[in-house]
């Protein structure tokens, strides 16, 4: 460093040292006071921007939040959409939801290829005339098994299964004693009844007048009657029949003796909640109806045709209707727009049309019609609009038959199929005969015009076939299956 550069940093140094402290204070405080401003307004400035990053957070999270609900919403909204439509599809009891076997399901092709509709699989099974009920993903039914020595000797056992409803496997057996000592199976033997499901319970009866309430998912029984052991109930005969129904919280089924033509038994725990009645003792099982507001129980028993009420086992009515053998089969359809009852059996006897109506607990029952001409055997009858359609024959040929509900009037009779089975669902009736061919067709007053038919079925066939969507299964004596239906 030179010397000049030196002697001027010194006086600039010295200059430095004699500046007064006032001087030295002011530019102290304007530096604070800039610091401190500097300060307010990075504060500010941070205010501004949390409160903008708050404001857009919020404004983020809620538009998240609204979409998220909105994808919950409709997330739901499928969900229950399938659910509802799984519950549409679902078969719970003998006949469908209704028990008229009229499923509220569409998507039904409208004709078949020339081979039949599609199966989808098939299986041994074995003897009985259970039908098969439909939840979810498992379908459920009876039989008695086959074996080699079943030619000899029939199977003494019978069995309730759950099965896989799309690949036909079984998911779980309920085997239960099953002795055929004292019982007519020249007919074919049983298990003829179909289970019930409400909740998680199945409810199923043997052929000798047995009740279970079994666990659905595991088939574990929870409680169980013997009827002839605990009731005194008189032996079936041809076997015990009677499909379970449900009525407020309660199992309601026939027994058979004096008193105790039906009871009803607490769904959860099977204690006894009332029994009554002294009625003859038929094939047939009951239905629920309701009459001008009052739930009422329909007995179609040996020798006549009653209302119950469904809470005590009160006889409300009844109407003579008397067959050969007291072998009244078919499940009576009831018409609420009409107040119309309709009945009809083989064996001597045939069609007849009870109108009911109530006020103050009373019921009055008026008889429309009676024919001879109209005689379901074992089949079901489907009521659509004005007509009922049934196959109508003893052990004779049978003929698919229309008569006019409120007239009795028959309006024409069809030899396309033999004694036949029928459900009607999207349109179309389906049709199932005893001789395993399997119908699909549209029915009106003007006749019977058959879409399709393909022989599905080996052996004898007595089983109302059951739909859920557009899944159909039938069963013979010896096998099930299932088939697709849809378009």
């Amino acid at each position: 460093m030179t010397l000049k550069r030196v002697t001027l940093v010194v006086a600039i140094a010295a200059a430095m040292l004699d500046t007064p402290r006032s001087v030295r204070g002011a530019g102290t405080a304007d530096l604070s006071r800039r610091s401190a401003a500097d300060s307010a307004s990075a504060k500010a400035d941070l205010s501004r921007r949390s409160a903008a990053d708050n404001a857009s957070a919020k404004a983020d999270l809620s538009r998240r939040s609204a979409a998220d609900n909105a994808s919950a919403k409709a997330d739901l909204s499928r969900r229950s959409a399938a659910d509802n439509a799984s519950a549409k599809a679902d078969w719970l009891q003998w006949g469908g939801a209704g028990r008229n076997f009229m499923p509220d399901a569409t998507g039904l092709a409208a004709s078949w290829p020339a081979g039949g509709p599609k199966k989808l699989w098939s299986r041994a099974l074995g003897e009985g005339h259970s039908s098969i009920l439909v939840e979810g993903a498992r379908i459920y039914t009876m039989y008695r098994p086959l074996g080699m020595l079943s030619v000899v000797r029939r199977s003494q056992e019978e069995v309730v299964a759950a099965i896989d409803a799309a690949s036909g496997k079984t998911i779980w057996e309920f085997k239960y004693p099953a002795p055929t000592d004292g019982l007519d199976f020249s007919q074919g033997a049983g298990p003829h009844s179909t289970p019930l499901i409400v909740g998680n319970r199945i409810y199923a009866t043997s052929t000798r007048k047995e009740l279970f309430a079994l666990d659905k998912a595991t088939g574990q029984r929870v409680w169980a009657h013997d009827f002839m052991k605990e009731y005194n109930a008189p032996s079936p005969g041809r076997g015990y029949t009677c499909s379970p129904i449900l009525y407020n919280g309660t199992i309601i089924v026939t027994v058979g003796g004096p008193g105790q033509a039906i009871a009803a038994f607490n769904q959860q725990t099977g204690a006894l909640v009332w029994k009554a009645g002294d009625f003859e003792m038929a094939p047939a099982s009951p239905i629920l109806i309701d009459v001008d507001g009052q739930q009422q129980l329909v007995l179609f028993a040996g020798e006549r045709v009653a209302g119950l009420d469904p809470s005590s086992g009160r006889m409300l009515w009844s109407r003579a209707h008397k067959t050969d053998w007291g072998l009244n089969i078919s499940t009576p359809v009831w018409s609420p727009a009409d107040h119309l009852l309709f009945i009809s059996s083989a064996y001597g006897s045939g069609s007849r049309v009870l109108e009911l109506h109530q006020a103050g607990g009373n019921t009055t029952v008026a008889e429309k019609w009676f024919n001879n001409r109209m005689r379901v055997h074992i089949g079901t009858v489907i009521h659509i609009g004005d007509y009922m359609y049934g196959a109508s024959g003893d052990f004779g040929p049978s003929f698919l038959t229309a008569v006019e509900l409120k007239t009795g009037k028959i309006v024409w009779q069809d030899r396309s199929f033999g004694r036949a089975q029928l459900l009607y669902a999207d349109g179309k009736l389906i049709i199932l005969d005893e001789d395993g061919n399997l119908g699909l067709a549209t029915v009106s007053p003007q006749g019977l015009k058959v879409l399709s038919r393909a022989s599905v079925l080996e052996n004898l066939s007595w089983t109302p076939p059951t739909l859920a969507g557009t899944t159909l299964y039938v069963r013979d004596r010896k096998t099930i299956a299932a088939f697709a239906l849809g378009k």
